[in-house]
């Protein structure tokens, strides 16, 4: 089971590995939204049309017509939502768009309690406001959350990752054994995109700024590393950048299964 954020864009699995991850941003989430919106208002004006038809051939009185008119809004607005967000595992056909899933804070799976609480909510802040107590609370919270996931305690994940740079580095023969009883703790952000960077650009520089920059990014990652190995400078990166990415692969595949496997479990709870 996850355990407590450490931080707003990094979770603590049960095995202590850090694995990051990323709230849908306001924009992306608010086409999200603009698109289940207009399926549940194309589904009430569909309903609404099939009644006005049958009310003018005389096939319904105007007391059953307003009933099924409520039928039809809460249909529309909330049977919907929380029927599609279950059946997907805390997605929908805007989430999926835009490349999220809803979760809990703590990075776990939602159950039926959440979904009802948010589609419950989103009638309020969604659709009788269209849209515009969502995008407050939204503009105003660090994870884009409506009101909805503020009283559920749930975000929009990103689950959809941006492609890995074209540009791998493979792993020196020399640090092939290395690799095996390596350490590499996490990096600071702005450390990794440097050697990341200049791995990509070497081969543009000269070499006397090459082995320059080298050894100045090895010097500054050392500290992070244990055992150091003896090799150059620019192998140390690569091997580096390698396990770094081996790592963070593994990182995400083991938080889709962990979703995949939590939702299965408890949706319907």
């Amino acid at each position: 089971m996850m355990s407590a954020v450490a931080d707003e864009q990094e979770i603590l699995s049960g095995e202590a590995v850090a694995i990051d991850v990323q709230p849908v941003g306001f924009v992306l989430r608010a086409a999200g939204a603009l698109i289940d919106m207009a399926i549940g208002f194309a589904l009430f004006l569909a309903v609404t049309w099939v009644q006005v038809w049958l009310m003018s051939e005389g096939l319904l009185s105007e007391h059953t017509f307003r009933i099924l008119m409520i039928s039809a809004a809460v249909l529309s607005f909330l049977v919907l939502p929380i029927t599609i967000e279950v059946a997907m595992r805390g997605r929908s056909v805007g989430k999926l768009a835009v490349g999220g899933r809803i979760v809990r804070i703590d990075g776990g799976a939602i159950t039926f309690r959440h979904t009802f609480i948010r589609a419950l909510v989103g009638v309020l802040e969604i659709y009788m406001t269209f849209g515009g107590a969502a995008v407050i609370t939204g503009a105003l919270t660090a994870r884009s959350q409506r009101l909805g996931d503020l009283v559920a305690g749930t975000y929009s994940q990103r689950v959809r990752t941006p492609a890995l740079p074209s540009h791998q580095p493979p792993l020196p023969h020399s640090l092939r054994g290395w690799a095996t009883i390596a350490d590499v703790a996490r990096m600071p952000d702005r450390l990794a995109r440097r050697i990341s960077q200049f791995l990509a650009n070497a081969q543009r520089l000269s070499p006397a700024a090459r082995s320059s920059v080298a050894q100045e990014l090895a010097a500054e990652a050392r500290p992070f590393i244990s055992p150091v190995p003896a090799v150059s400078a620019e192998e140390l990166l690569m091997g580096i950048t390698v396990l770094r990415r081996e790592r963070e692969q593994r990182a995400l595949k083991m938080s889709d299964e962990r979703a995949e496997r939590l939702s299965g479990r408890r949706i319907g709870v």
